[in-house]
């Protein structure tokens, strides 16, 4: 049940190749469409009925904690920040909140410069039907250049503009049994060991996301969700929030 199930958003990045843009700021912070990234995730977590979120904080960790306090949040919902140090690796800093997740069962997992149109109630919704520990959103990116169509002759066919990735990558949004964490230590980088150690025991299924993805890696992404935004496009939105606005 989305509204039992407790989030947990990595917000711990310095986003470095962003510093056009972010200066200071932690990576969450980063304003696409006028708010901060992380309010765009959230969102869409709360449109789909999910009701408690962990910010995993860590550089400027203070920043992000008085512009979480600085927001009203809807009724029944709760939204808090966590510091879990400033060069805590990914797997660390979901360590970090044992605490907080004692007792959870199951809990989503994402970070924090990703959006999708995903539907994360469906989502979860997969992961308790097939049993195992967890499970990850698989996407297949835009490709940053066009490709060239080759025929058996290296006769140059056509061109087709940033077409999709034939291969699927991590999405970034996760559901995890609460068991999960005892495969992580301080330093554990959560994409390699952990969910590498998952999948070899046969423990971690895929969900093919095929709808929007975008993912806010470097200054031009950022340049490229704002884009889209002045433009009227939010294609990240749920169907709930679109409703609403």
């Amino acid at each position: 049940m989305p509204d039992r199930t407790p989030v947990v958003i990595l917000c711990g990045g310095r986003g470095t190749r962003l510093r056009e843009h972010a200066r200071e700021l932690p990576k969450a912070l980063v304003d696409v469409g006028g708010r901060p990234i992380v309010d765009h995730v959230v969102d869409l977590y709360l449109a789909h009925g999910f009701r408690r979120v962990i910010l995993a904080a860590g550089y400027r960790g203070e920043l992000l904690a008085a512009h979480v306090a600085g927001r009203e949040w809807p009724d029944g919902v709760h939204v808090e920040c966590v510091d879990t140090g400033a060069d805590t690796e990914t797997g660390g800093r979901v360590l970090a909140l044992a605490p907080e997740l004692a007792g959870c069962g199951c809990f989503c997992l994402t970070y924090a410069d990703g959006l999708a149109d995903i539907d994360l109630a469906a989502l979860l919704a997969f992961h308790g039907a097939h049993g195992a520990l967890a499970t990850i959103t698989v996407v297949r990116p835009e490709l940053q250049f066009g490709v060239a169509q080759l025929d058996d002759e290296d006769r140059v066919l056509g061109f087709v503009e940033k077409p999709r990735s034939e291969r699927w990558i991590n999405g970034g949004f996760m559901c995890l049994q609460e068991e999960v964490l005892a495969r992580l230590d301080g330093d554990a980088v959560l994409e390699r060991g952990p969910l590498a150690g998952l999948a070899a025991d046969g423990e971690l299924r895929a969900y093919r996301h095929e709808g929007f993805w975008r993912c806010m890696d470097t200054y031009k992404d950022a340049v490229a969700l704002n884009d889209m935004c002045a433009g009227g496009a939010q294609p990240w939105l749920a169907p709930a929030v679109h409703a609403a606005s």
